[in-house]
């Protein structure tokens, strides 16, 4: 008595199709699971064995062999359970062979045959559609498997619902997608008083997708200005909201059965490890990089971290992905994301306070922002300084514009883009979407600065001693200021503005990126 039932493996957020191979012979009463099954999975026979005896059916007394194939590749996770569970009521003739084989199975299963959700189910719908199979997954993240297009799903909370539904004793119903309304309330960026040039440093990163780093005293609203960047960004693509949801079901961060619509913001405090910035662990699982795909990556207190997390950033923020080497796994996280880092000028945090001196400047400094390197730095589009406030402004400036104002021009700078990019992308491998994806010879078509900007650009980049990777990322930057005035050529004007967005390396600026 030979089954055989489709599964799934995952490899980052690739989908690698498993047979689970069920073969009940002759001999000693054994129940055994081959094919590199980790502890969850090798641990499935005691939970389909528990299950089994719940609903009243006792395994026979012979040898079970469950081969999860192909047999070199690490099965990991408790998703095996419910397509072990399948592969044993089909062998035993309770299920149909042929029209579970039409089927990708996932699901944990409890000890009183309860289906469990688990994570990666979106990907496996999506990749289940690709094949032209159905899904049977629990019930619970039905709503979830909808979103990647499939018809053919079976959502069930029960394993006896399964066997009900080919017996044709119940017919289990569709499910339905869930309700997508935004319910997060972002915060406002006309709660912040004064702080007007972060503000419009904040606004050209949001319009550009640049990354960028704040500089101040402690308590001049560096992390408000940060926690206000969603509100001011555009909603995610079709494209960008299943490739963002994909990597969040893979980490199991789905709830409800609700795609994600808005741009993530992911904010890991200063002691996060390597690992659970860039992903890793035992089982190669997606960091918060790969977590902030297509959104928000806010670093505060940068040079808190360790210098080994940080390094490691430089990587992704050029390529747009991550690749994660392990001995026994290789997978690669996809991580375009727009990296916002606040950092005090010092390690006291008041270099350049004329009312609360440094009293170790400038070595504090100098020591403090050496902690991250130039080439990190240098990544780095646009440097702001963010000055204490005083607190008579407090009392008596008004409320400045609100996000819904400056997210409207936002948007406008971003559809020019859209429309920039839409006839490269029909033939590109790469998409672009935004002026910070631009390189080569398009950021030379579509970046060139007229004659007064480019002999400007250049006379500065001499004296600031600008690498060539900080010439193009202050072109990008001029691109942006242009099309936030909606204004296709770049100017002079535009230069000089991205050009005060530059600080040379740490070390020979401490003073100065404390004033």
């Amino acid at each position: 008595m030979i089954s055989i039932v489709n599964t799934v493996a995952f490899n980052g957020i690739d989908v690698l199709p498993v047979s689970v191979q069920t073969q009940i012979a002759a001999g000693l009463p054994a129940f055994t699971i081959v094919g590199l099954p980790d502890k969850a999975v090798a641990e499935s026979k005691e939970r389909v064995r528990a299950a089994f005896n719940s609903l009243g059916f006792a395994l026979p007394p012979k040898r079970i062999t469950i081969n999860l194939a192909p047999a070199d590749i690490a099965k990991e996770g408790s998703h095996y359970d419910l397509a072990i569970a399948a592969g044993l009521l089909a062998a035993l003739d309770i299920l149909p062979k042929e029209e579970l084989s039409h089927y990708s199975v996932l699901g944990e299963l409890g000890l009183d045959a309860s289906v469990m959700p688990v994570a990666g189910i979106l990907p496996s719908a999506i990749s289940a559609n690709a094949m032209n199979k159905g899904l049977i997954c629990p019930k619970s993240q039905g709503g979830e498997a909808i979103w990647s297009g499939l018809d053919d799903i079976l959502a069930i909370d029960n394993l006896l619902a399964l066997i009900n539904h080919f017996k044709g004793s119940q017919i289990l119903s569709k499910p339905n997608k869930s309700d997508i309304k935004n319910t997060i309330h972002h915060l406002d960026l006309k709660e912040i008083k004064g702080q007007e040039a972060a503000k419009r440093a904040l606004e050209i990163a949001a319009a550009g997708g640049h990354n960028m780093i704040m500089v101040g005293p402690p308590g001049t609203g560096k992390s408000m200005l940060a926690s206000r960047l969603p509100s001011i960004l555009p909603s995610l693509s079709v494209e960008e909201a299943l490739e963002t949801s994909m990597i969040h079901s893979i980490a199991g961060e789905l709830k409800d059965n609700k795609i994600i619509t808005d741009r993530p913001f992911r904010d890991p405090h200063h002691s996060a490890s390597t690992p659970a910035l860039v992903g890793g662990g035992r089982k190669a699982k997606p960091g918060e990089i790969s977590l902030s795909h297509n959104g928000v990556l806010f670093l505060d207190e940068l040079p808190e971290f360790q210098r080994s997390t940080l390094e490691a950033l430089r990587q992704p923020i050029e390529t747009g992905y991550v690749s994660v080497s392990r001995v026994n796994s290789h997978v690669k996280y996809p991580a375009n994301f727009q990296l916002i880092a606040a950092m005090n000028p010092c390690k006291c945090g008041y270099l350049g306070n004329h009312e609360q001196e440094c009293n170790r400047a400038p070595k504090c400094a100098i020591d403090y922002q050496s902690k991250i390197s130039g080439p990190l730095f240098d990544r780095i589009d646009i440097h702001i300084d963010v000055p204490q406030v005083n607190p008579w402004e407090l009392a008596n400036i008004k409320e400045g514009e609100s996000s819904e104002i400056v997210r409207k021009r936002v948007l406008a700078a971003r559809n020019i883009q859209i429309q920039r990019f839409r006839e490269i992308n029909k033939t590109s491998d790469k998409t672009y979407r935004t002026n910070n994806d631009l390189s080569g010879k398009l950021l030379e078509t579509f970046a060139k600065p007229n004659t007064e900007g480019e002999k400007l650009l250049i006379n500065a980049a001499q004296k600031m001693q600008l690498s060539a990777r900080a010439y193009h990322r202050t072109l990008k930057v001029a691109r942006t200021i242009a099309d936030l005035e909606n204004s296709e050529q770049i100017n002079k004007i535009h230069i000089a503005e991205a050009l005060s967005y530059r600080r040379i390396i740490p070390g020979k600026s401490a003073i100065l990126m404390g004033k």
